[in-house]
């Protein structure tokens, strides 16, 4: 794996545009005998993917918010290294858990490999190749550092080509929480915002608290943060409740 971690690295910087690096992705996933690629990055509540997993799934695991139960992600989160995993039940595993597995496999998902990356300030991103095969991935030795350092160069790529996700959490903030977080942006104060949007300074302080929560924040620079990260991408993501 070695060799194909370089190669990795040489072709995605090759790469100049969107399609290229999907295309790189897909082509070399199936070099190494993997049927299909997921490069997810995790950031509090919200997550995102670039992938070539079957739409169908990908909606599935999104909408379920499987990335909080999934074992791959779980073990990527406590663990700084590349590994290797099979998604084979137990009989002593949790009723959610082989729920689960059974999901993934029936998408032709049942092992791969892991590569976990820190990215800064709280965030995460990981390159996972999966096989149909419950087996396959056992036949592979990976060397972590070649591993994280290969890995670490694709991340930086899709960063600065700012590749689209095909998936992300959908966030779910009335029009007046969103309203609320962009005059907080705008450096209003909560007061002010009362006052411009003829409501209570106790309903802005539950607006606001409610699309704190929805964002998976805890102050309100954080959840302004990420709703202008949001409302930026060009997918929808924020979705309006009445």
């Amino acid at each position: 794996m070695n060799q194909w971690f370089e190669r990795l690295t040489e072709q995605i910087m090759l790469a100049r545009d969107e399609i290229s690096v999907e295309s790189t992705l897909q082509r070399l996933t199936c070099e190494a005998g993997f049927s299909v690629y997921a490069y997810l990055t995790l950031h509090a509540e919200t997550h995102t993917a670039i992938s070539n997993y079957p739409v169908e799934w990908q909606v599935r695991y999104f909408e379920k918010s499987y990335a909080l139960i999934d074992p791959v992600v779980l073990n990527a989160k406590t663990r700084a290294e590349a590994f290797s995993w099979s998604n084979v039940s137990t009989p002593r595993m949790s009723k959610e858990r082989r729920v689960f597995y059974g999901e993934a496999a029936e998408f032709g998902i049942r092992s791969g490999i892991s590569i976990p990356i820190k990215t800064g300030f709280g965030r995460m991103a990981m390159l996972t190749l999966a096989s149909s095969d419950a087996n396959f991935a056992d036949e592979y030795k990976l060397n972590p550092v070649v591993a994280a350092a290969s890995f670490g160069q694709v991340h930086s790529r899709m960063e600065a080509l700012r590749v689209q996700p095909t998936r992300r959490t959908d966030v779910r903030l009335k029009a007046v929480e969103l309203t609320c977080l962009r005059w907080s942006a705008e450096g209003k104060s909560m007061k002010a915002i009362a006052i411009i949007e003829n409501t209570t300074f106790a309903n802005v302080c539950f607006f606001l608290r409610n699309a704190k929560a929805a964002l998976g924040a805890t102050t309100l620079p954080q959840a302004t943060a990420i709703a202008k990260e949001l409302v930026a991408c060009p997918y929808e993501v924020v979705r309006f409740q009445s």
